[in-house]
């Protein structure tokens, strides 16, 4: 990937939407160089797709978090299977060190929370979590909201 690929993706997380022409004025590069580079980086699955993100997604959970999550034994894939159950998770990561899981998460209110994190909790193969509540989001490659 060079500094055209990289660019051009960068254009896209902000807005997914943006006209070959827009891309093309934007890094300097004709129409049909933006639309190879485009097709190539689907081809090989660097792009996997593009997504709309809705106000809602953004202001309806007013209360937003990350999880960190240790896993007994060699349950892992089931409580990925469990986790992926609960509508209020909107990303789960593994990970390495104390922690196995790294888990984003909404709700509406801090009682909503609370409850999120209790039924997570109780899903077997769960030992012990860290909660921490996002406070705000200066800045995000996913989108500019």
């Amino acid at each position: 990937m060079d500094d055209l690929d990289e660019k051009l993706i960068t254009l896209l997380r902000h807005n997914g939407r943006r006209s070959l022409t827009d891309l093309a004025l934007e890094t300097g590069a004709s129409r049909a160089t933006v639309r190879a580079r485009l097709e190539k980086l689907e081809r090989d699955g660097t792009i996997l797709g593009y997504t709309v993100i809705l106000r809602a997604d953004t202001l309806d959970l007013a209360v937003r978090g990350v999880m960190m999550i240790a896993i007994e034994g060699h349950v892992t894939d089931r409580v990925i299977r469990a986790l992926s159950g609960i509508a209020e998770i909107s990303a789960i990561h593994t990970t390495n060190g104390r922690f196995d899981l790294i888990v984003e998460l909404g709700a509406r209110s801090l009682t909503d929370f609370d409850t999120i994190l209790h039924r997570i909790r109780l899903i077997a193969g769960i030992v012990n979590s860290e909660t921490h509540i996002i406070l705000s989001t200066p800045r995000s490659t996913r989108a500019r909201l």
